[in-house]
């Protein structure tokens, strides 16, 4: 039998964006909807899907090696576990969360400073107690097991909730006061996994291509043939993600140019290109983009 590394993946609403960036990063991971322990094409990996909210308590206690969780739960859970590495993706992009303080649009709630001897409802417990002690504020914070939206004004005055663009919260016509943390994926990893030199490489060598497949996630490849009168010309032109490479073509009087650039800018940059003397120019999508 193999080495194995013993990896935790989120279950719930990381998972299908988590297994997509896998693949991206080279590996094909297939779960059914009610399994916990997932296949993966690489016999050097046992992958086991968990709740965010209990990961690090699993990568702490050894039941696991390593594992991909939110960096609020870390904090929440106070687990002693080493975070080794960022991935700034969420449910639907590539960005971080929010846990914000909202309260009902009609409420006369400004600030924190307004709930004092209130009720809080969240999930995130002891980060909310946290702030509102760094803010000298004494309010009730209650555990929501679900639906902590609905909760005001019933059953909260305010609540405490995960977001990434707030439209859920404007649908429940609640509106954000603050920001209370913010939050991003992390891989988190025991001490006896870092102090194994064959699983701390196998997965220093994971987290080099998941941030790989993140950066090529906003990054696409140019090609394009360029008369070498107009070489300068055009470099000047592209934002390369550090240089470009030029190759010569069977016709000596061009080369081919090759670069990677933002996804954002080439709408704006291939016109430019063809104007400035650029031809068969080519976009193609990228997998993965190691610095």
């Amino acid at each position: 039998m193999p080495a194995t590394l013993k990896l935790g993946l989120p279950k719930g609403s990381l998972q299908e964006s988590t297994f997509e960036l896998f693949k991206k990063a080279g590996w094909s991971i297939k779960s059914s909807s009610r399994s916990y322990y997932p296949s993966v094409d690489d016999p050097e990996l046992e992958i086991m899907l968990s709740r965010a909210q209990e990961m690090a308590r699993y990568v702490e206690s050894g039941v696991i090696d390593c594992g991909l969780t939110g960096n609020d739960w870390v904090v929440e859970s106070g687990c002693k576990v080493k975070k080794v590495a960022d991935l700034v993706y969420a449910k639907q992009g590539l960005r971080k969360v929010r846990w914000v303080l909202a309260v009902p649009e009609n409420s006369k709630f400004k600030t924190v400073k307004d709930l004092k001897g209130k009720r809080i409802a969240t999930e995130l417990v002891n980060v909310t107690r946290k702030y509102l002690k760094d803010n000298k504020i004494n309010a009730a914070v209650e555990f929501s097991w679900g639906a902590t939206e609905a909760k005001p004004p019933e059953l909260a005055d305010a609540i405490v909730e995960l977001t990434e663009t707030g439209s859920s919260l404007h649908a429940n016509k609640l509106k954000i006061i603050d920001t209370v943390v913010e939050s991003n994926t992390v891989v988190i990893a025991n001490p006896a996994c870092l102090a194994n030199p064959w699983k701390n490489e196998k997965l220093q060598n994971l987290i080099l291509l998941l941030q790989g497949a993140l950066v090529a996630e906003t990054k696409v490849g140019l090609k394009m043939n360029v008369i070498k009168t107009r070489l300068s010309s055009i470099i000047k032109l592209l934002p390369a993600l550090q240089t470009p490479t030029i190759a010569e073509l069977s016709n000596s009087a061009w080369v081919d140019v090759d670069t990677v650039v933002d996804e954002s800018t080439v709408r704006e940059l291939i016109p430019q290109l063809k104007k400035a003397g650029a031809r068969g120019i080519v976009e193609y999508p990228l997998n993965k983009v190691i610095d």
